[in-house]
């Protein structure tokens, strides 16, 4: 999609596509310069640079195996994605369901990604 402006709903989709094929140059334009990605767990990338060496280094140890997208909203420069996630990192698969707060700059660059997660098995107490 060179010279071609991407929605916002592509650059997400392209980005989850990205670690599902485990290739980084499907999201090597998707970011700005400045972007920062804070991951559900605690580490923040600062910048592009850093969000780049953090998915060559994860997919070095480890495979997504599943990046579901269940429900997206996206409002002026503001995307919410619900998702499930599932991968195995380091001979361990774990899953969960989760929710990124995606910020758009005016080239439909990813400026910010805010990741919150939540348990993918769920049950009902009083059933």
């Amino acid at each position: 999609m060179d010279g071609c402006l991407m929605t916002k709903e592509d650059v997400i989709r392209q980005y989850f596509c990205s670690w599902l094929k485990q290739d980084i140059n499907l999201c090597k334009n998707l970011f700005a310069e400045t972007a920062t990605y804070s991951e559900c767990y605690g580490p923040i990338y600062r910048n592009k640079r850093e969000i780049l060496a953090w998915f060559r280094d994860w997919n070095k140890e480890g495979k997504v195996l599943e990046w579901s997208i269940k429900k997206l909203l996206i409002i002026r420069n503001t995307a919410i994605v619900e998702w499930y996630f599932k991968c195995n990192y380091h001979n361990k698969v774990s899953e969960f369901d989760g929710v990124s707060l995606i910020e758009f700059d005016i080239q439909n660059k990813i400026k910010s990604v805010k990741e919150f997660q939540s348990k993918s098995k769920h049950y009902y107490p009083y059933s």
